[in-house]
């Protein structure tokens, strides 16, 4: 949890350099900024949605087995609670009467209309003939759904796991993917815009000061990598997502050609 919450600070402090030192050395947009305050107000904008997007995303869940299972737990209980709820008294000729139902035949409709265990859940979901130890992790000792998996970082098994981001502090999952897909894409136009202004300064406040420069082409490089990683990892993801797949199913595929 430390290094989690010390990379958060860091990123965030990486921004606030990044966007800080344009406006500092780049006189030429604080005067753009009077005359077209609407440019610089959309950057900001991005800025702070892209961070919102960061915590959002880092805080979110990944969907969890466990939460699963408990979320079909309290299902199951309401659907109970509300069918013994339900049972309304009959009338006849001789007085009043309630019909009762044994409390195992009851079960037995229950389970075999709405009700529906989590086990026999999983195991629908897999074909005839596969092996329980497939089924259920030996980590959490809960049966596992299809594309699910442990996270030893976490210490949870995910549902539809993609991989554990080390930035984020969480794992990426069904629950998470598509927010982690957002957070990239507005990194990548943030750190792209933040790219064009640093290089647009550069030529027109070159030779000026040497130290501001080379201040400005030092942040501009690690920028630009910055820009080709963020880049690769939207493109990847996109990819992911379009053909329904995820990291750990693609790099175990890779790893193991048969399956």
């Amino acid at each position: 949890r430390r290094s989690s919450l010390g990379l958060k600070a860091a990123l965030v402090v990486l921004h606030i350099v990044y966007a800080g030192t344009l406006f500092l050395f780049y006189s030429d947009l604080i005067e753009k900024t009077k005359e077209e305050p609407w440019y610089t107000a959309i950057y900001l904008l991005l800025f702070v949605a892209a961070l919102i997007q960061y915590f959002v995303t880092s805080c979110s869940s990944p969907g969890y087995v466990l939460d699963a299972m408990r979320d079909l737990n309290e299902k199951n209980s309401l659907y109970r609670r509300s069918s013994m709820l339900s049972k309304q008294p009959a009338s006849s000729k001789s007085g009043s009467f309630v019909i009762t139902v044994e409390g195992s035949q009851y079960e037995r409709n229950i389970t075999g209309s709405n009700v529906t265990s989590w086990t026999k859940l999983v195991l629908d979901m897999y074909p005839p003939g596969t092996s329980i130890r497939t089924l259920t992790c030996i980590y959490c000792n809960v049966e596992q759904p299809p594309r699910a998996k442990h996270c030893h970082d976490c210490d949870k098994c995910v549902l539809q796991f993609d991989h554990h981001c080390v930035w984020l502090g969480t794992c990426i999952g069904r629950g998470n993917h598509c927010r982690f897909w957002w957070y990239i894409f507005e990194e990548t136009v943030l750190c792209l815009w933040t790219g064009i202004l640093y290089i647009t300064c550069l030529k027109a406040n070159i030779s000026r000061v040497w130290w501001k420069d080379a201040i400005m082409i030092l942040l501009l490089v690690t920028l630009s990598i910055a820009l080709i990683f963020l880049l690769l990892l939207l493109i990847f993801h996109s990819y992911l997502i379009l053909t329904y797949q995820t990291t750990y199913e693609l790099v175990r595929r890779r790893r193991i050609p048969y399956l």
